[in-house]
């Protein structure tokens, strides 16, 4: 477990040397994956139809709900890893 926990903050400081900014996409798929990682389900309300970036980081992290905290850091680290490539 605590291996687990040490290549996820690894993963998340490597997200952020990347040598390339990933696609829109795929950035929501990291923060959806980093917030059901460290939060869980999202329990906050969905933002308002304003909000267009809080409207698509939500609809994204909702999308994971059920996931346990362990495969969405597992599911991280392998995605940073493959964009490390």
């Amino acid at each position: 477990m605590a291996d687990l926990n040490t290549r996820f903050e690894q993963a998340v400081a490597d997200s952020k040397q990347l040598p390339e900014r990933p696609d829109n996409m795929t950035l929501l798929k990291l923060y959806a994956l980093f917030k059901q990682a460290s939060a869980g389900d999202a329990q906050e309300p969905r933002p308002g139809v304003t909000d267009f970036v809080g409207r698509a980081k939500w609809d994204a992290w909702q999308t994971l709900a059920g996931t346990s905290p362990d495969q969405a850091k597992q599911e991280y680290i392998a995605l940073v890893e493959s964009l490390k490539e």
